[in-house]
């Protein structure tokens, strides 16, 4: 039998490597702009046609090649980072492996143009799937220009897979924020299409922050810095105030480069528990700087995955950096024992006494005198309910009810379900709000406790959903006396543009002056004073929409996010007091709708506490 076994050629390694280190248009442009960033560069445009399908072009002013050096450049496994194992351990550039230059070319058609400052005449270099077509000198200025045109188009099935170009565009701007916001003493300019999407100038952290994702958020920060023998923690956290539900800005760097590492998450997420609720995130940009030797980033290649020798130390440090910026600065807010959640209520002890309330009594009644049933003395109700009024309903309910078989008409439509409403209690004196946030009413089975800002939310959503599928005109909307205009990153402006026609639909109307939107009219249902935070969320959602998707499900889930969006706004807050008859009528339609308990996104909003778990707190 022959042996088996071959040496596979240099082309099909370059592609294999290539599934790892390129996955997409953003991988090419992270590989490239780390090695403008090491070649000293402080200038670096970045040109993009077809969010990066067609071209992918980068230019920096850095230090540039000879014609030996590009053309080696090209090979896998060769750098000019490290020279042995053990620099490793002592990494101060961005790259280090050899593989990306080598994998971009295995699937895709590179051109290079580069110069060293020295060097009269520059080398130009030609590269189609890993095969060198042509090098020449070419006079060029001084740096580097790569154009990567036509990503895998050698590899079908990697082509096919890559997203719209909306989805491609929103990660390569993800990738570009990282980039720019830790190397903020460079100038990037981004550019798609032939617009210009970013062009930031050397600035401070802080600077390059607002720059990138909106002067508004200067306000929102906290400044973090701590120097230990250990690590050196800068940055910035967010207030607490502006924590959000989603859509959160959260950056760690270390040592220039950025990184995912969930257990400083953690640390960081520790010191707002109490002070944020439960399904809110803070903001923060955070860059340590620690000894070269003390982590590895030669995990995984992207380089994001960083291990730590010390991190239960560097935990420690973090959470107390952050816990001392919210202290330092006040920005822990006031107890509220009024909005405090109770504690779980739990059936006494058998060696406690319970301690029995005392009843205030007033010592001047006396219900034996006349002036008692004139008025003198307050009437005793229960729920506003008068003894005979109540006693009343109680006659009425022992009374049979006929064959027993009929039921409302919201159990009718929520097949498989019990009917949970008590048509006994459909009364606005049987509706009891329980500190601004929850409804309690009678229950067959119990006693129905129902959550009113999700119950609202879900009212209006199915409200939106039908009169956009029924008809295809503009819901009523209210104009705005002043237009406000929107402070959007690029990314934003880009996905805002293509949704404007779908808002328009809902109410919304706004219009594009001076390349910025205004916002002229909302729907009617929302409240005027939130313009700002409505746009956010709305886009917030419809940015994080399912990736992979054909173009009419993908409208289909813009138009149910927006839906999403507005009724979540439009909603009844928590806090608001309600009247019996608005608690009546809100829950009345709530139990209407065919799937009551539950919010589009899988959040509960109606529950039974049945009578069992009463009769178990007593025993």
């Amino acid at each position: 039998m022959s042996d088996v076994i071959k040496l596979l050629p240099d082309s099909v390694a370059n592609q294999i490597a290539a599934g790892e280190v390129i996955q997409r248009p953003a991988s090419v442009i992270k590989e490239l702009v780390e090695n403008a960033i090491d070649a000293g560069a402080t200038v670096v445009e970045i040109i993009l046609k077809e969010a990066g399908r067609s071209l992918v072009q980068v230019v920096d002013n850095g230090c540039g090649m000879s014609d030996t050096d590009a053309r080696l450049a090209f090979e896998r496994h060769s750098t000019s980072k490290i020279r042995s194992a053990a620099d490793l351990f002592a990494l101060h550039t961005m790259g280090f492996r050899g593989e990306a230059l080598a994998s971009i070319a295995a699937i895709a058609q590179v051109e290079l143009r580069t110069r060293r400052v020295d060097d009269q005449l520059g080398t130009r270099l030609i590269i189609n799937g890993s095969q060198c077509e042509l090098q020449e000198p070419v006079a060029c200025p001084a740096g580097s220009n790569f154009m990567i045109k036509n990503l895998f188009y050698n590899v079908p099935a990697r082509r096919k897979f890559l997203k719209s170009n909306r989805v491609e565009l929103a990660n390569i701007m993800r990738e570009f924020e990282k980039l720019a916001l830790i190397n903020n003493t460079v100038a990037f300019t981004l550019v798609h299409d032939g617009k210009v999407l970013y062009k930031l100038q050397p600035s401070s952290f802080l600077k390059r922050i607002c720059a990138v994702f909106g002067h508004n958020l200067e306000q929102q920060l906290l400044p973090v810095d701590v120097d230990t023998s250990l690590i050196k923690i800068t940055g910035f956290v967010g207030r607490v105030e502006h924590a959000r539900r989603r859509g959160s800005l959260q950056y760690l760097f270390v040592n220039e480069r950025f990184m995912r590492h969930p257990y400083f998450h953690k640390a960081i997420m520790a010191c707002y528990e109490q002070l944020i609720p439960t399904d809110c995130q803070p903001n923060y940009f955070l860059r340590f700087n620690v000894e070269p030797q003390a982590i590895d980033v030669n995990i995984h290649p992207t380089k994001t995955e960083i291990k730590f020798e010390d991190e239960l130390p560097i935990w420690q440090i973090l959470n107390t950096s952050v816990k001392a910026t919210l202290g330092r600065f006040n920005d822990v807010p006031a107890i509220d024992f009024d909005t405090d959640d109770l504690p779980q209520f739990k059936p006494f002890d058998a060696d406690v006494t319970p301690v029995i309330p005392q009843q205030q009594i007033d010592k001047s009644y006396n219900p034996f005198k006349e002036h008692a049933r004139s008025g003198a003395a307050p009437a005793r109700t229960v729920a506003g309910t008068d003894w005979e009024q109540l006693y009343r309903r109680f006659e009425d309910d022992r009374k049979p009810t006929g064959n027993g078989n009929e039921t409302s008409a919201a159990s009718e439509r929520n097949s498989g379900t019990e009917q949970l409403f008590d048509n006994s209690a459909a009364d606005a004196s049987f509706y009891i709000q329980l500190r601004g946030r929850y409804i309690l009413t009678p229950a067959r089975s119990g006693l129905m406790i129902i959550d009113q800002h999700r119950a609202h939310m879900l009212i209006l959503y199915d409200k939106y959903t039908h009169a956009h599928a029924a008809a295809s005109t503009h819901m009523p909307s209210q104009s705005l006396l002043f237009p406000v205009t929107l402070d959007l990153d690029p990314e934003r402006t880009a996905v805002l543009s293509n949704i404007v026609p779908m808002m328009e639909q809902f109410g919304f109307s706004l219009c594009e002056r001076d390349g910025a939107w205004q916002v002229t009219a909302l729907p009617a249902d929302v409240d005027m004073q939130t313009v700002t935070a409505v746009i956010d969320d709305l886009l917030t959602r419809v940015a994080n929409a399912a990736e992979g998707e054909e173009s009419e499900t993908m409208r289909q889930s813009t138009v149910q996010r927006i839906a999403l969006s507005v009724a979540t706004n439009a909603a009844i807050p928590y806090g608001r007091t309600l009247s019996g008859e608005e608690m009546e009528h809100l829950v009345s339609q709530l139990l209407s709708l065919q799937a009551p308990n539950y919010t589009p996104t899988g959040k509960l909003i109606v529950t039974i506490v049945p009578f069992d778990y009463f009769n178990r707190l007593f025993q």
